[in-house]
């Protein structure tokens, strides 16, 4: 691993995947609000070099990101486990045209989840992407985070392919309200 190594990866990888998805040319980021996604979002929102926007649902995330893709540009797409549902019919635009998707997952519905509503899609995400043709890869720990990262962006935008990365609710820390 580059920089990345000197980081203690348990509190600071959203940092380090700030420095992957900038090693892996990511010029683009759509985003849903949340807040295990927030330091990345502020990191990739204060970046000139990289176009933002905030998307009122998922699934216009998934057409955004192959426009960029056709327009020049490398998107990722940030969303938690919740939003996986609204985009799964979407998600049918990359998958049959092979265009390149990355998705940063933050999962909910899991460990120390406070909030039922979101455990049935919690336990159905990993399923319904890889119903739909998304390749699916998980992290637990920040040091796992980075490598798994590294390895979506290279199938992702080197391979054409559609990966979604599940980000585990124990790595995120128990919400506060």
């Amino acid at each position: 691993m580059k920089a990345t190594t000197m980081r203690d990866l348990s509190q600071d990888w959203p940092e380090a995947l700030y420095d992957t998805l900038k090693a892996a040319d990511v010029g683009h980021m759509s985003y849903v609000p949340d807040a295990g996604h927030t330091t990345l979002i502020n990191l990739l929102n204060e970046d000139k070099q990289v176009k933002t926007n905030v998307l009122t649902t998922e699934e216009e995330g998934v057409a955004i990101a192959t426009g960029a893709w056709l327009g020049g540009l490398r998107s990722v797409i940030l969303m938690q486990s919740s939003g996986v549902g609204n985009c799964i019919n979407m998600l049918s635009l990359p998958v049959q045209t092979r265009t390149p998707l990355l998705m940063l997952v933050t999962m909910r519905g899991e460990w120390n989840e406070f909030n039922p509503w979101q455990v049935p899609m919690g336990k159905a995400t990993q399923a319904a992407l890889e119903a739909i043709g998304v390749t699916v890869l998980r992290a637990e720990t920040g040091k796992d985070l980075i490598e798994i990262v590294e390895q979506a962006a290279t199938m992702a935008y080197e391979a054409d392919g559609q990966i979604a990365v599940l980000i585990g609710q124990r790595l995120l820390g128990k919400k506060k309200w």
